[in-house]
């Protein structure tokens, strides 16, 4: 499929501005992008966006996509006994099935605010990449090693070698849970596994102030200084929250070139609190944004995730201007295409995959157009997303999916397995 994008605002998110022209989109890559000109490609489809902004996709850096059978279930509770009185409890009842729906949920949810790959840590991973394959969206996959796996390191080798070869839209990253659900023994074999593959490591990191102290009064150093000691960061990866981060787990990070994967809807309504994203920033540390799950959210939504991240740096740095609008807009699209390894999927240029987003301009909330890439951040919304395009196919159109499944369906099956659990 060929795709022209004509009469175009298009950003490029590596300088933030706005150049006038078009975007041409052969297979799954950008073909060209500049002003006018003539074509020799032959374009299966030509689409006047009449002035509305095209732009990369959102790249969501850390979320637990088939969660959203919990969503407005698993709520106002602080994290520990949230995940073991809501979540730890349900989720033990899921099938393979469930999770194959509950994922196309989660893409339908996905592709409505922009958001062309998720960072997902979650279990059934063979149900979760038939899934995502068959919608045509992207997934990285993230390793959820934990005390509760039967074989955690051998399934975690396996996923690797699994997942890395399975389709051109699914990848796998090694990682565990988090430390204070994952043993030291087991930590240790993630880490021969890193350095077998010289592979990074990712997972949930000073999440909260509790699970910081549990790490030092566990083994004298924060959960960041403990994966240091243990070598695995040798070969990079990073942290999903990051909230309660002391100046030497800032440096480890920037000393060993880590993302710090923010989450602020999620740490606000758990009370967790908010992540020195100012100061990582001014440090040079490298940043991505993510939902965390519908569970702790509730939303997919990362529009939202980027106006919380930017008020509340405000907020706890007393400074209307603590953090900027543009990098906001970064870290939601290159930062986290970059920290998930989809390094063709950072921005619209020559050779780049084809993940692509347009948004409507003629609409109140973007409207006057003082600055558009502000406009994104400060007052944007999902409903101005009108299409959204995953690898050079569009999967989704002015209300429409193009997932190759029926919406009525997904959301029928999602109200069933729900169902299921809560009275099981």
């Amino acid at each position: 499929m060929n795709t022209r994008f004509y009469n175009a605002r298009i950003l490029t998110v590596s300088d933030c501005e706005i150049k006038l022209g078009e975007v041409w989109v052969e297979g799954s890559k950008i073909a060209y992008c500049g002003e006018k000109k003539a074509s020799d490609i032959t374009f299966d489809r030509e689409i006047d966006l009449d002035g509305n902004v095209i732009m990369p996709s959102f790249k969501n850096a850390h979320t637990h996509s088939a969660m959203t059978f919990l969503r407005s279930y698993a709520d106002d509770l602080p994290l520990d006994e949230w995940l073991h009185t809501a979540v730890f409890p349900m989720e033990a009842k899921l099938t393979g099935e469930d999770v194959y729906w509950l994922t196309k949920l989660a893409v339908m949810e996905y592709l409505t605010s922009g958001t062309s790959a998720c960072f997902d840590m979650y279990m059934k991973l063979e149900d979760a990449a038939k899934a995502v394959t068959e919608c045509g969206f992207r997934m990285v996959m993230s390793g959820a090693v934990n005390n509760f796996n039967d074989d955690a390191l051998g399934d975690l080798e396996k996923y690797y070698n699994r997942f890395n070869n399975y389709n051109e839209l699914v990848s796998y990253k090694l990682g565990f849970h988090a430390e204070y659900t994952t043993s030291i023994n087991i930590l240790e074999g993630i880490s021969e596994i890193a350095h077998k593959y010289k592979a990074p490591v990712y997972a949930h990191n000073s999440e909260t102030a509790s699970e910081v102290k549990g790490c030092i009064d566990r083994y004298g150093k924060t959960p960041t200084e403990l994966m240091e000691s243990l070598g695995l960061f040798d070969f990079g990866g990073g942290g999903y929250h990051c909230v309660h981060m002391s100046q030497n787990d800032l440096d480890i990070f920037k000393q060993r070139g880590l993302y710090a994967v923010t989450n602020p809807a999620s740490n606000c309504k758990l009370a967790s609190g908010i992540a020195p994203l100012a100061k990582m920033s001014q440090m040079g540390i490298r940043l991505a944004i993510g939902t965390d799950g519908p569970a702790s959210n509730n939303a997919l939504d990362m529009f939202r995730e980027m106006y919380l991240a930017y008020a509340l740096q405000n907020i706890s740095c007393c400074n209307a201007a603590a953090f900027s609008p543009y990098e906001l807009l970064k870290m939601a699209t290159s930062g986290g295409a970059m920290a998930m390894g989809l390094e063709s999927c950072d921005d619209i240029a020559v050779g780049k995959s084809a993940d692509l987003i347009v948004i409507d301009l003629k609409q109140p909330n973007m409207q006057p157009l003082n600055n558009i890439p502000k406009n994104i951040v400060y007052s944007g919304s999902k409903q101005n997303v009108v299409l959204t395009m995953v690898n050079g196919r569009i999967l989704y159109e002015n209300g429409i999916f193009n997932i190759n499944a029926d919406p009525q369906e997904i959301y029928s099956k999602s109200n069933e397995i729900t169902e299921r659990i809560k009275t099981s």
